[in-house]
């Protein structure tokens, strides 16, 4: 019963996490306040893609995190603040690191400036795995030293400082969550799971084609992702600023998952590495698998969804849109 009648004010509602986290709040009987980005389409992003029950039952505003004004005045009332907007292409960091700063680390700081106004009782940041950079260690936990191998990452890491800020000087109820390598329906053909599927049951593609292959990841199911911020916005006052991954700790290479679905989609299909679609060298994470024991023992939350699992029911999602996927198969950012 935590979330009935709760205030929610959740950024990013129009993305791929984002949307998730907003349905499974009004399904708790949340008021969920969901902020998509202004465009001038008159689209809300995935959000558009929920019934309209569920639309009907959320207040749904445009806007941008970069506006403090508009941030403030949203925050006012709320008692939760699920923070997910950002920008999170790598890709593009390269070519726009300037509009990840303004984004990522300005934005963050209107929402915690309108939150800190507003007197939220939690905040829940959204980190990324990607701020430990290549692992030293594995599993990575929360001590592991931060690396900035990317301009988005460095942009995540500055957001990250900032709420820890916020929580050391006024008392700010926040706390911050590290999803590792989150798919499944929903999520943009940018990410190496959606793309390998996409082409894999696209009959116009003759080839997987893809960058690197020897990476590993800790790849997460949306609805684990999903479960996790809503037991990081339970955790009590004595977590305050603290930060925790949410992850399954299994590895797996970006090679084995090609061949993954290969097997759940029948595709044998040849795979080819593109020079063009690999990360500068020395930006390249290597390794990523996550140490979650410290959310675990605050929460009790665990990623219960096998990768198998989790690929099938994203496989089913991708044959069921596959009349409505964008034309150009190559998709890069």
């Amino acid at each position: 019963m935590f979330w009935k009648n709760r205030r929610v004010f959740v950024t990013g509602a129009d993305g791929f996490i984002g949307s998730h986290l907003a349905e499974r709040l009004v399904g708790l009987g949340a008021e969920v306040t969901a902020l998509a980005l202004y465009n001038s389409f008159d689209a809300n992003g995935w959000l558009d893609d929920s019934s309209v029950a569920v639309r009907e039952s959320m207040t749904v505003v445009r806007g941008d995190i970069r506006d403090p004004h508009q941030m403030a005045g949203l925050c006012k009332g709320q008692d939760v603040v699920m923070h997910l907007a950002a920008l999170i292409a790598i890709p593009y960091s390269y070519d726009a690191p300037s509009s990840y700063v303004q984004t990522n680390v300005q934005g963050t700081v209107n929402i915690l400036q309108g939150a800190l106004r507003a007197g939220v009782t939690r905040v829940v940041n959204t980190s990324t795995s990607e701020v430990y950079g290549t692992a030293q260690f594995t599993p990575i936990n929360e001590d592991h030293p931060l690396q900035g191998q990317s301009p988005y990452s460095a942009s995540k890491i500055a957001a990250d400082m900032m709420v820890d800020s916020f929580a050391r000087s006024f008392d700010l109820p926040v706390v911050t969550l590290r999803p590792f390598n989150t798919y499944g329906p929903r999520q943009s053909e940018r990410a190496v799971i959606s793309t390998v599927i996409r082409q894999a049951l696209d009959p116009s593609c003759g080839a997987i084609r893809v960058g690197e292959l020897t990476p590993t990841r800790d790849f997460n199911f949306v609805d684990d992702t999903v479960s996790a911020f809503l037991a990081a916005a339970q955790l009590d006052g004595g977590h305050t600023g603290q930060a925790f991954n949410a992850g399954s700790g299994r590895m797996v290479s970006i090679a084995d998952m090609v061949t993954m679905v290969g097997h759940i989609t029948g595709c044998d299909k040849p795979v080819i590495q593109e020079e063009h679609r690999k990360r500068p060298a020395k930006s390249e994470v290597m390794a990523l698998m996550a140490d979650a024991s410290r959310f675990t023992a605050a929460s009790d939350w665990i990623s219960s969804v096998s990768l198998e699992e989790g690929l099938s029911k994203t496989i089913e999602w991708w044959k069921s849109r596959l009349d409505r996927v964008r034309g150009d198969a190559g998709y890069m950012v």
